[in-house]
């Protein structure tokens, strides 16, 4: 005969106990100590004067003050290139360079006065030498070089991950201490960021290229060996022990029982990281590693920001047209 457990025995268990909630308040005040530290309340401050002068609500706010004169100068866009002629001693007027032209621009200038000793103006006429679409085809350019960047330092990656995902995956790698060195190197590479690499192989390469890629493709084959070896781990095994039973080696296992299983997912990691790379490429050229940061950096250190603008929107564009492609590239593969 079975018998039921009297109804008021039954109880749904708490969801906490007392363990959590002193986790809860000691995180909370950790957060608090921390806010005060970041000076949240200050930035919440601001923010909500921003938002009130945004709805009409407030005459004016520090935010909106500093980002509306940052964005107001970022437009128009600049494109043309000009250079003034008197620094140009090879020009010849009657035989322009295709598409360009000569502007005459009058300009004021101070001049001190010897006898009043007073700053006077005076109207200058400089002449321009105006290429219309000169300064795009520098950027776009800069961007080739990004790209190329990107593209050698993804290449990189992709080599030094492949040996650090077999040595860190626990199924292949040959003894306990290949795969310590290689979880090790890829943590450590990972823990590097592009930015502090790129600013050591500068020293070394001196400035451009060279370093942009290394340091990318050294941060890169940090995330690519991690997320290669935890697939190989985590690949279906029945596949794999049924070569294994056959007589074939690590290495054949490998490639047809582990590789055509993974595949899919190292072209979505490698994809990832090209796109990532291109983003980076830009900013590590703020230290010299090449791209469009160098370009950039110089431009916005001396506040040209129409030239900033089209810096980033160039930037922009080139970021979504190849986040476009790998999507369809990856839909295709994948699909």
């Amino acid at each position: 005969m079975h018998h039921s457990r009297p109804a008021k025995d039954w109880h749904l268990p708490a969801p906490y106990d007392w363990r959590a909630a002193l986790a809860v308040l000691l995180v909370a005040l950790a957060l608090i100590w921390s806010g005060n530290r970041m000076e949240v309340d200050r930035m919440l401050g601001l923010t909500g004067e921003a938002v009130l002068s945004a709805v009409g609500l407030q005459e004016t706010s520090q935010v909106g003050r500093g980002l509306g004169r940052m964005l107001g100068a970022l437009f128009p866009f600049v494109i043309e290139d000009r250079q003034e002629l008197a620094r140009l001693t090879d020009i010849d007027r009657d035989a322009l360079p295709m598409f360009t032209r000569i502007e005459a621009v009058e300009v004021t200038t101070f001049h001190m006065n010897s006898e009043t000793l007073q700053a006077e103006p005076r109207v200058e006429v400089k002449e321009y030498l105006v290429r219309p679409f000169g300064y795009l085809t520098k950027v776009l350019a800069k961007m080739v070089e990004t790209f190329e960047i990107a593209i050698w330092a993804t290449i990189i990656s992709v080599l030094l991950s492949i040996p650090f995902a077999i040595f860190g995956a626990r199924n292949y790698t040959p003894n306990r201490f290949a795969y310590s060195a290689s979880r090790g190197a890829v943590s450590f590479l990972r823990a590097m960021p592009e930015l502090i690499i790129a600013m050591f192989l500068v020293l070394g390469f001196g400035f451009g290229a060279i370093a942009g890629y290394l340091a990318l493709g050294l941060h890169g084959a940090g995330f690519l060996g991690k997320f290669y070896a935890e697939d190989i781990e985590a690949a279906d095994r029945k596949p794999q022990e049924a070569l294994t039973a056959l007589g074939a080696g690590k290495l054949r296992v490998l490639r047809a029982a582990v590789l055509p299983q993974v595949a899919p997912s190292y072209v979505a990691y490698t994809l990832y990281i090209l796109d990532r790379n291109v983003r980076m490429a830009a900013v590590i050229g703020l230290v010299g590693a090449g791209g469009i940061g160098q370009e950039l950096k110089g431009r916005y250190d001396t506040f040209e920001y129409g030239h900033v603008g089209t810096i980033l929107l160039v930037i922009f564009l080139t970021v979504f047209v190849l986040d476009q492609v790998s999507a369809r590239l990856r839909a295709r593969l994948i699909g």
